[in-house]
């Protein structure tokens, strides 16, 4: 027992000479440290910009046709943080789209959509759990006996996900969206047609 002890000693004091000649190494200012550059409380705050890969899946309405394909995009948005584990933000996207599925005879695609969320979430240092909701945007395209038509539509995404500070600078997430897209007549089905689909993506982002 003494000598374990005394061994927890010497190791103490060790640390405090290693420690005591680092001081006088860097003088008043200690060096900037890995943990201390990517668990800043406050390094959520501010704009940012990415991309993202993801794949979704869905159906259409009056139709049974499930269109789904890989998804990718670019993202950009802004965070606001008070100091606290609160983050409170805005976001913008564009996807290209390569979902799409016949159900003879008619094809189903979706080439492309957009969506403008708010965030809030809730960050456990240099992680970053949040929600989000808001407007999604997007084209529903029919194609039929060698005749196309199309409709832009405007609907509503709600997800969450979350957010991993990986260095200064740049992040990476993942996160679950649901896209319902509104319906639209479409003359060479002859129904109400719209596109309702889960997405899920991985992405990038860089901190300014």
């Amino acid at each position: 027992m003494s000598r374990g002890v005394s061994g927890a000693l010497a190791l103490i004091a060790a640390g405090w000479t290693l420690s005591a000649q680092a001081a006088d190494l860097y003088g008043s200012r200690a060096p900037n440290t890995l943990p201390q550059s990517l668990y800043r409380p406050d390094s959520w705050a501010g704009p940012y910009l990415g991309a993202n890969l993801g794949y979704a899946w869905g159906s259409v309405a009056n139709n049974p046709a499930k269109p789904s394909g890989f998804v990718g995009g670019v993202q950009a948005g802004y965070n606001w943080q008070n100091g606290g584990p609160w983050v409170f933000g805005l976001e913008g996207d564009i996807q290209a789209t390569g979902a799409e599925e016949t159900f003879a005879p008619w094809k189903f695609s979706n080439p492309w959509f957009g969506t403008i969320r708010g965030r809030a979430g809730y960050a456990f240092n240099n992680v970053l759990f949040f929600g989000t909701g808001g407007l999604a945007f997007g084209e529903l395209r029919a194609t039929t006996f060698g005749l196309t038509e199309s409709h832009t539509n405007a609907g509503w995404t709600l997800g969450a996900g979350a957010e991993v500070g990986l260095a200064p600078n740049w992040s990476a997430k993942i996160e679950y969206l649901y896209v319902d897209l509104a319906n639209s007549n479409f003359v060479i089905t002859g129904a109400s047609n719209g596109y309702r689909f889960g997405l899920i993506r991985a992405g990038v982002n860089y901190h300014f």
